[in-house]
């Protein structure tokens, strides 16, 4: 144990664990999309490429050591399954940057990689495939050609790299591994190309090295932790090595990093102030690297300065290589809140955005830097009457009938096939639906205008339906920005940005708004366009609203209250939206939930609680309608495996569900859970522009009807068809319709 020494007071090291890197004005997303759809070569791609590099380094120069890799055109995990040669074969084209686009998006030859999120977020990675036959071998181009794009400006740089043991830990067995096979099996064998791209960059003249392991944050079993020391002794022979997690504490692998002989630890001290506690008990030499991460890479709020010295003090009692910061790469906020020019001056004055992390980080390694406690929030942000009206709910938030008898309640005021085909929600967002809502919102329609064009679209998209043959309904969205964003507007306590786009994968950026106050609701906000598509059409037309836990997850969330609470008073707010929506008639009410999995905590002791406060603020939303009204809900490229007692625990009765990059595998986790409710597995990925066949999605329902009985199975998509074109979604929708039609009559 590290006995306590004096304090020296001396400029420390400032660094982050990452970087955004879509470009401050997306110059990424439109690169990517003029590329894919012809409108620019892989030259001006790489060109568009190189400038939002320099302009990522031009940003870190501030700081005394820069990362430099954590660019990626698409997915850093991807970038890693290229640096070590994993590509499927199904992938590998004639190019390799024809390779990597087919390995993300797909192409008419061959399906993409799984995605799932990363973590507790809501990025997106691409899952590799990894059997016993993989043949690995060191690819270190673009990690040597970062490095010394970094080194010409004079740059003090950082490869980054993601770890082995984390990369097959996120992996899954690819269709030729047996049932036993783990890709952790291959630690040793990947470990040795490893070994390869360290000397390769030792070579171009790196020294510190650092491998991200977001995968040791998580609970590991004794014989994973082994496998971590075993691969981190030869790792560190050839390199001096850095390692970060970034999504909560080390724990017990913090012991086995530094034993194993690493340089040092990034520790994330937002998300795993735990770790200061066990660093504290080890016997440290004070010549080990420790980067304090105490200024926060997934939120937006500005640091306690204060808070964040006194950490810092604490490891400088332990090691005399101590440097300041982000606790987790800064992919996760937006570029510049200087962007910013409509947000009121009480809410600027508490945010940081990355640029503004970075004047952070240089403050608090300054000895002379600021220390100032954040001040706290004003009184003004507080609702009174939101507390008192949650404070005197029933505790008891669940429908009273049984599943099976609302099922029978529904079906007798809706009558539907079986295997009855729907979407997600939304349809298309065209060019000029973009353009009309931002003349509109820039004062250049005027209302009415605006009404007209919006009620055109949702006729056109329920008469495309209706001319498609499916049996329920959407509006299409086509007044909605963003399925967050939308409510948010009409909601109080929330602020919305101008420019702060963060990336989810690929090309697909998101506008996450501020949650900074106290909720309510204004007024009804989904009723009208409800309403107005059912008047077209004698089918049933589903409401489509956005859950609690999703709103959460997909904004920058106040950090003074528990979540819970937070989550209860958007769940009070969307619970008078469900009643107009019943009280208007509607018979089928969708809350999508597609980030509940997302927020479930990386380590298992904290699962318990989420669980339970996530699916109460579900119920709230949703427990107060009659029986004959259903409730459907959705969720999306995640794990269900993890949260299938929490889908079970929603009581819905209609739940959608990605499946079609997983292979249906979502059906052995709800046999297992013995899930009884309808489930809606989608058969056509929308996150590849595939047009799937028949047969592809024929089969996939087979496999559906098997494992869950007909009478249980819903037909749609993977997600809402906002990204896709026309041009995908008619050929697309007709296929799922000609093969449930298909599948139906093989039932007879």
């Amino acid at each position: 144990m590290n006995t306590t020494t004096a304090v020296p007071a001396k400029r420390l090291q400032s660094t982050v664990l990452g970087y955004p890197r879509i470009g401050p004005n997306r110059e990424l997303k439109r690169a990517l999309e003029a590329h894919w759809s012809g409108r620019l070569d892989a030259d001006g791609l790489e060109a568009a490429a190189a400038s939002v590099r320099a302009g990522m380094l031009d940003d870190l120069a501030v700081l005394d050591t820069v990362p430099t890799g954590t660019f990626s055109l698409y997915d850093h995990v991807l970038d890693t399954v290229v640096a070590v040669d994993a590509l499927a074969s199904r992938h590998r084209r004639e190019t390799a940057l024809a390779s990597y686009f087919a390995a993300a998006r797909g192409d008419d030859a061959a399906v993409p990689l799984e995605m799932t999120k990363w973590f507790d977020t809501n990025y997106h990675y691409l899952v590799p495939e990894i059997g016993p036959g993989t043949a690995f071998n060191a690819k270190p181009d673009k990690a040597i050609a970062e490095f010394l794009e970094a080194r010409e400006r004079g740059l003090d740089a950082r490869p980054v790299l993601l770890g082995p043991v984390s990369f097959l830990l996120l992996a899954k067995p690819d269709a030729d591994a047996p049932a036993d096979f783990r890709p952790l099996d291959r630690l040793g064998d990947l470990v040795e190309v490893y070994v390869e791209i360290l000397t390769a960059l030792g070579r171009a003249g790196a020294g510190l090295v650092q491998l991200d392991e977001p995968a040791l944050c998580a609970d590991r079993t004794p014989e994973e932790l082994a496998s971590v020391g075993a691969a981190y002794r030869r790792l560190v022979g050839a390199a001096a090595l850095v390692v970060a997690g970034g999504y909560g504490p080390f724990g017990e692998a913090l012991p086995v990093l530094l034993d194993a002989g690493a340089e040092g630890v990034a520790l994330d001290l937002v998300r795993g102030r735990s770790d200061l506690e066990v660093i504290e008990a080890l016997d440290v030499s004070r010549e080990t690297s420790l980067f304090a991460g105490v200024v926060d890479g997934r939120n937006i709020w500005r640091a306690d300065l204060a808070e964040a010295a006194a950490d810092i003090e604490r490891l400088q009692r332990i090691s005399d290589r101590v440097g300041v910061a982000s606790s987790s790469s800064l992919l996760h906020v937006p570029v510049d809140l200087d962007a910013e020019t409509d947000l009121p001056a009480a809410l600027t004055e508490r945010l940081a955005f990355a640029r503004q992390k970075l004047r952070e980080i240089t403050a608090l390694a300054d000895p002379d830097g600021p220390r100032e406690a954040r001040p706290a929030a004003p009184g003004a942000w507080r609702d009174e009457a939101v507390r008192a009206r949650l404070d005197a709910l029933e505790p008891d938030a669940d429908r009273r009938v049984p599943y099976a008898e609302r099922r029978a309640a529904q079906a007798g005021r809706v009558p539907l096939p079986l295997l009855p085909t729907t979407t997600i929600g939304s349809f298309p967002q065209t060019a000029e639906l973009r353009n009309a809502r931002a003349a509109h919102r820039r004062g250049l329609m005027i209302d009415a205008d605006y009404g007209a064009r919006m009620r055109a679209e949702v006729a056109a998209v329920i008469a495309e339906q209706e001319r498609l043959g499916l049996d329920v309904l959407v509006h299409g969205e086509p007044e909605r920005n963003d399925m967050v964003q939308y409510f948010a507007e009409q909601l109080t306590g929330f602020a919305t940005t101008a420019a702060g786009w963060v990336q989810s994968y690929g090309s697909r950026c998101v506008r996450p708004p501020v949650l900074f106050g106290d909720v309510a609701r204004t007024g009804p906000m989904t009723v009208e366009w409800t309403s107005y598509a059912q008047s077209l059409t004698e089918k049933p037309v589903k409401g489509m609203l956005t859950g609690p836990v999703t709103i959460l997850a997909w904004s920058f969330v106040r950090d003074d209250q528990p979540l819970a609470d937070t989550a209860d008073q958007v769940a009070l707010a969307l619970r008078e939206e469900v009643a107009d929506l019943e009280a208007a008639g509607t018979a089928i009410i969708q809350v999508d939930e597609p980030a509940l999995r997302e927020l479930l905590p990386v380590r298992g002791a904290a699962r318990g609680a989420y669980r339970d406060w996530a699916t109460r603020a579900f119920r709230l939303v949703t427990a107060g309608v009659g029986p004959a009204t259903a409730i459907h809900t959705h969720l999306c490229y995640s794990e269900f495996g993890e949260v299938i007692d929490a889908i079970a625990a929603l009581d819905a009765d209609v739940t959608s569900i990605e499946a079609s990059r997983s292979k249906m595998e979502v059906l052995a986790d709800l046999d297992r859970a013995r899930y009884r409710s309808a489930v809606g597995p989608g058969v056509w990925d929308i996150h590849s522009p595939r047009v799937p066949a028949v047969g592809d999605m024929a089969e996939a329902l087979r496999l559906a009807v098997a494992a869950l009985g007909p009478e249980r199975v819903w037909v749609n998509p993977d997600c809402g068809l906002k990204t896709r074109r026309y041009e995908e979604v008619r050929p697309s929708l007709a296929n799922l319709v000609a093969a449930a039609g298909l599948v139906r009559e093989q039932l007879v």
